[in-house]
């Protein structure tokens, strides 16, 4: 009887799936994206060209399967039209803004289609709409950890605007995504200092990466333990340090002092080129580590150099060169390449063979053809961000150097440096009966476990320091190669206590931070004027300063309206929080703008939204004053002042009786901090 039923589609899901397969169209026939080869009807993906990341070398994959399936080894192909539609989304958003990692958007992919199908409506993606994504949402958050689950919800919540946008579903889909980022915020407890544990090494990798550094001897290990050094000098990411040209140093002199010593950077995430200068106390060891760096790396450059001006031809090891055209025999092979047995070197590559007599011979050319077909993907760059050729690059290396069950690298064939070598030698394969550069020397944690750690943790470990140090947060940014210094945060690591002990100096009464004395003694009333005189014991950090309020005292009853508050403190010098207050101050007189509009079109209660973002806006521009005021030192404490303003009682008492509400007026409270050292030099 079902098979009798006629289902009615609307006009707008017609129009719909005929969008969905124009846009397939479009993607298949007409878009470049990962190159004009690519095989559009395959579900596997080769992308390593257009997503090739610094200090890799691996192939970038991608496979349009289903969410079930894709950790395993034969994958089953998402439902149709959906998984054409995954592959034109994916392509064309390459196209309109490229992505080093399509896996998030791929993911969200995924999930729509294993949830299109629970819902009866395999492949259909006219049919996607806020339910499909709520629920997709929920197996997203079940599934992935919390970081990766927003990432993947954020590109959920930009799909659904397309699909709207280009009309490929049959009702607009208004959807948010409710996968919160993870709150970094909180600096005490447990889970603090798991995070705090898992984002920076221990005080004994620490150590132990001193001792490994002054004590190898092994060339794999010097190399990997010179990248280490660098980082330690200056918060790098890996493949900013695998991309160092052998030149990278630079001195400049200085009237009166040092010259300074610094190197030059390419950064990876959008800021521009830049010099990094190292401090005084790491200068002596970022200078040793180069010159291991270049000691390893010379033989490497030198035939780099060669394959650079002699295309098409094999570079021979000294000695050899009479080889060069000849007759081959298995013990000449493994002369040129570097290994025990030139009959293994040509039964890998296929290397045709002829006998003559008891022993067989190979021609030269196709000896030099299979080495010449080992070079690099892009040789002779390495970097094409920076242009940096394999012959200028300070990690480049004798192909197998890195290989520790092999006595001779290849003397013929270069290769880069890539995280994996580096992460091997940190101890992240330990597990896996991979050697690191601390086990090879029998140096553990403090427990006896093996010491393993992460490039990325000494880039977090040296942000905290700056951050417990005072450096400023355009500082920060700058040193750390960002282009937004918000980006700061997810590096910023520093405890509670450490805050409390920042606030203390800051505030200058270190003997009543929290609570009441130890002594209670008989205190006379006091007017508003002396007390405010007096520095306030500090209640907590804001976005913008940090508050006075004594929580022995009654709760804050200005909770987030703090700039309309007499306890907040604003520090001079701090970029962060003074971007927020220019922000906050744009805010305010949009509002104040639409409160006036209010007014003039006779919406009751305006007028008390209006006389609010008045005086609002005018503390905030006040205060922007006084920030942007070079007059006024870094490190002045700015306090907003009103020693008449009611109190919350008061004013609503007065507002009852109809009389007017008292004026508020700026003023600065705080000493300047005078003799204090520059926190952000010694940083």
């Amino acid at each position: 009887m079902s098979e009798d039923v006629i289902h009615f589609m609307p006009q707008a899901g017609v129009v719909a799936q005929e969008n969905v397969q124009q846009f397939i169209a479009l993607a298949r026939d007409i878009l470049t994206a990962f190159g004009s080869g690519l095989r559009f009807s395959e579900n596997r993906w080769d992308i390593t060209e257009a997503a090739r990341l610094r200090g890799k070398n691996h192939r970038v994959i991608i496979t349009f399967c289903t969410l079930e399936t894709v950790d395993a080894v034969t994958t089953l192909p998402m439902a149709q039209p959906f998984g054409d539609f995954a592959k034109a989304y994916i392509r064309y958003m390459q196209g309109l803004k490229p992505a080093k990692n399509p896996h998030f958007r791929l993911s969200a992919l995924r999930v729509i289609d294993q949830v299109l199908t629970e819902f009866g409506f395999a492949g259909a993606v006219h049919r996607i709409d806020a339910h499909v994504l709520n629920q997709a949402a929920q197996v997203i958050k079940k599934r992935y950890s919390a970081s990766a689950a927003y990432r993947i919800g954020g590109q959920m919540e930009i799909l659904a605007v397309f699909l709207t946008a280009k009309r490929l579903v049959t009702v607009p889909v208004i959807w948010r995504n409710s996968l919160n980022r993870p709150n970094d915020a909180v600096r005490v407890g447990a889970e603090f200092e798991k995070r705090r544990e898992e984002k920076m090494p221990s005080a004994r990798a620490l150590e132990a990466v001193a001792i490994v550094f002054r004590t190898t001897t092994h060339p794999a290990d010097q190399v990997a333990v010179g990248a280490i050094a660098l980082m330690c000098a200056a918060p790098d990411r890996v493949g900013e340090v695998l991309t160092l040209k052998a030149d990278c140093e630079v001195t400049v002199d200085r009237r009166d002092k040092e010259p300074a010593y610094g190197l030059r950077w390419w950064p990876e995430k959008g800021a521009e080129p830049t010099i990094k200068w190292i401090l005084p106390m790491m200068q002596g060891v970022v200078q040793d580590a180069l010159v291991m760096l270049r000691r390893n790396s010379d033989s490497a450059r030198k035939v780099a150099a060669w394959y650079e001006e002699n295309p098409g031809e094999i570079f021979l090891p000294d000695g050899l060169e009479y080889l060069r055209g000849r007759e081959l025999q298995y013990e000449d092979v493994a002369e040129i390449v570097g290994q025990k047995s030139g009959n293994q070197f040509c039964r890998i590559h296929k290397i045709p063979t002829y006998r003559r007599g008891a022993r067989d011979y190979l021609q030269f050319r196709d000896i030099e053809r299979a080495v010449i077909d080992l070079l690099p993907n892009g040789f002779p760059l390495l970097d094409p961000k920076s242009d940096t050729k394999y012959s200028e690059a300070m990690f480049v290396a004798l192909r197998h150097r890195f290989r520790h069950n092999l006595t001779t690298p290849m003397p013929c064939m270069i290769e880069a440096v890539t995280h994996g070598v580096i992460s091997d030698a940190l101890g992240n394969r330990v597990g896996h009966g991979v050697q690191s550069v601390f086990s090879r020397l029998d140096l553990t944690e403090e427990d006896g476990t093996p010491i393993a750690i992460t490039s990325h943790q000494f880039r977090h470990y040296l942000n905290t320091l700056a951050q417990k140090g005072g450096m400023s947060q355009l500082d920060i940014a700058k040193w750390s190669g960002r282009k937004d210094v918000r980006q700061n945060r997810a590096y910023d690591h520093v405890s509670a206590e450490e805050m409390i002990g920042q606030i203390q100096a800051s505030v200058g009464n270190e003997d009543e931070l929290f609570g009441p004395p130890a002594r209670v003694d008989i205190r006379l009333p006091v007017s508003r004027a002396k007390f405010e005189a007096k520095h306030g014991t500090v209640g907590h950090t804001t976005e913008i300063g940090f508050c006075e309020h004594d929580f022995t005292m009654l709760p804050c009853q200005l909770h987030r309206d703090c700039i309309n508050c007499i306890e907040h403190v604003c520090v001079k010098g701090d970029a962060k929080k003074t971007l927020q207050i220019h922000r906050q101050l744009d805010d305010a007189r949009r509002y104040l703008d639409k409160a006036q509009d209010g007014v003039r079109e006779g919406f009751e209660g305006a007028d008390r939204w209006r006389d609010h973002y008045r005086e609002t806006v005018a503390r905030l521009e006040e205060l922007c004053r006084l920030l942007d005021d070079p007059d006024v030192p870094d490190g002045t404490n700015i306090k907003l002042k009103n020693p008449l303003a009611d109190s919350p009682i008061r004013l609503a008492d007065r507002q009852h009786q109809g009389l007017p509400q008292r004026g508020i007026d700026l003023d600065v409270l705080s000493d300047l901090m005078n003799d204090q050292e520059d926190d952000n030099a010694a940083a």
